[in-house]
């Protein structure tokens, strides 16, 4: 089982995104497994970007370390990520048009031309300069590392962000509201391009406030609303989550994570919102917050956001980060859409407390009737969230070590125990949290594994089960990038028993 690993690099404007994408369709529809993600700095033009491409034959879901081929589309690139190079890695430089290159790749992959140029007739744009150029790079490169052959994998490529914007529409979204911030931003552009097909409004506001402010006012007109943004817009819409949970407003928010605190380095990845959404918002209400680990689990956990927020007139909050938005990966089981009913309006509460009829209220007993009704609200989400998978295990469940995660770690975690003794326990709702994870955590070797310093999924376990994880039995990576396979695999070894 033979990984290829190619990186793309160059300037912001100078297309590696381009190339990167040509190449992850055609080796899809080739049938093999790929996996891609991007480093792109917080600019329009100039820089250091470059993404890095992955495939095999089996399933994949992260990227390695180490470099089989190089297209340098600057001497940044090479210059950065020469030590990333393998001792036979080829290395493609100098300048040329980018699809010279892609016709370079191809040859130097073993893929049939045909392949190429039907990916350039879907991309369209300057169909005769390119395929021109693509020819030429294709003829004059006369090397090869591997020669790929068509297998019969029926699969789908697809990033974090698109699986985000189906799930809504799966869901029947009426309306989305959102404020660019990256990396929520890919979905609203997303959505855009799909809302007169499916006929859903999408709007674009001032701020977070406004974007918020104006969801709750449609969804209690009985629309399915939706909000998309990350961690400094959501800061912005705690008040309003807030008075959700007390006017009984169901509403679906996204939060795409990314390094803070404060703007913090905007186009990166990290885990370190978990925090937030479980207690963002004053006073004591009821939410669901559920963390999908790829594209699949994105469709399927919006439209599960959707039916708790209708079903219990509650927000929801899908939590995702930079990492899964924003990679794209190579899926081939169905989807499963949970279907939630449509309200047709909501009794119109305000943010103060209030009787049946939606007057304001300082009344001690209805104060205190309504905090015992939205307790038993929480017993009736918790017990109908026991119908759903909150969690998924992975590997060798008789193992005696375990590893434990959530979110975007998953794909780098499965690469990882393929060949280990290993059993890996992915928690998908964090809130409600499953009550059988204390169950499966014991007499276990357990290595937690997060995006973040502070190991905040850790802090939960230990507050709903009372088990603790020492700090010699977690992996914590806060450098703002995501898991490799190669590395996080020596890392879990040295905590293995």
């Amino acid at each position: 089982m033979t990984r290829y690993t190619l990186l793309f690099g160059g300037k912001a404007g100078q297309g590696p995104n381009i190339l990167t994408n040509l190449l992850g369709s055609a080796l899809v529809k080739y049938g093999y497994y790929v996996f891609y993600s991007r480093d792109y700095q917080s600019l329009i033009r100039g820089g250091h970007n470059f993404n890095v491409l992955t495939f095999c034959e089996n399933p994949l879901f992260s990227n390695d370390y180490e470099v089989d081929l190089m297209v340098a589309l600057d001497e940044v690139t090479e210059e950065t990520h020469k030590k990333e190079l393998k001792k036979n890695a080829v290395i493609l430089k100098g300048k040329k048009e980018n699809m010279y290159y892609a016709g370079a790749i191809f040859k130097l992959l073993g893929i049939e031309f045909k392949a190429l140029d039907d990916e350039l007739k879907i991309l369209k744009k300057r169909y005769e300069e390119n395929i021109v150029q693509a020819k030429k790079g294709y003829q004059e490169e006369k090397r090869t590392i591997a020669q790929l052959e068509r297998k019969k994998t029926k699969a789908y490529f697809t990033s974090g962000s698109e699986s985000i914007a189906q799930g809504a529409i799966k869901s029947g979204l009426d309306v989305y509201y959102g404020y660019p911030m990256t990396p929520s931003t890919p979905v609203l552009g997303e959505l855009a391009g799909r809302a007169v097909d499916n006929r859903f409004l999408l709007v674009e506001l001032e701020n977070e406030i406004s974007v918020i402010g104006a969801a709750i006012g449609s969804a209690i007109t009985g629309a399915k609303t939706m909000v998309g943004t990350s961690g400094g817009g959501f800061d912005l819409m705690t008040e309003n989550i807030s008075l959700a949970g007390m006017a009984d407003v169901p509403l679906v928010v996204y939060l795409a994570q990314r390094p803070g605190p404060a703007t913090g380095v905007p186009t990166y990845t990290s885990q370190g919102d978990l925090n937030l959404t479980r207690h963002a918002g004053h006073g004591e209400f009821q939410r669901v917050v559920l963390a999908p680990g790829d594209p699949k689990e994105c469709q399927e956990l919006v439209s599960r956001a959707f039916y708790f927020s209708q079903t219990f007139k509650i927000p929801a909050i899908v939590i995702s980060d930079k990492h899964l938005a924003e990679s794209y990966y190579t899926l081939t089981e169905p989807i499963k859409i949970t279907k939630s009913k449509k309200l047709t309006s909501l009794k119109k509460y305000n943010s103060y407390e209030h009787d049946d009829y939606g007057i304001s209220t300082e009344d001690a007993r209805i104060v205190r009737s309504n905090f015992d009704r939205r307790l038993k609200k929480q017993e009736e989400i918790a017990k109908e969230a026991e119908k759903f998978e909150g969690y998924k295990l992975y590997g060798k469940r008789d193992s005696k070590n375990m590893i434990v995660s959530w979110g975007s770690t998953k794909g780098a975690i499965l690469d990882c125990i393929k060949d280990l003794d290993l059993c890996f326990l992915q928690i998908i709702h964090i809130d409600p949290f499953p009550k059988a994870i204390e169950r499966l955590l014991r007499d276990k070797n357990l290595i937690l594994i997060e995006n973040n310093s502070t190991a905040q999924l850790g802090q939960l376990i230990a507050e709903k089960t009372g088990v603790f994880i020492g700090d010699k039995h977690k992996i914590l990576r806060y450098d703002a990038r995501p898991f490799l396979h190669d590395e996080l695999k020596l890392a879990i070894k040295g905590r293995m028993r």
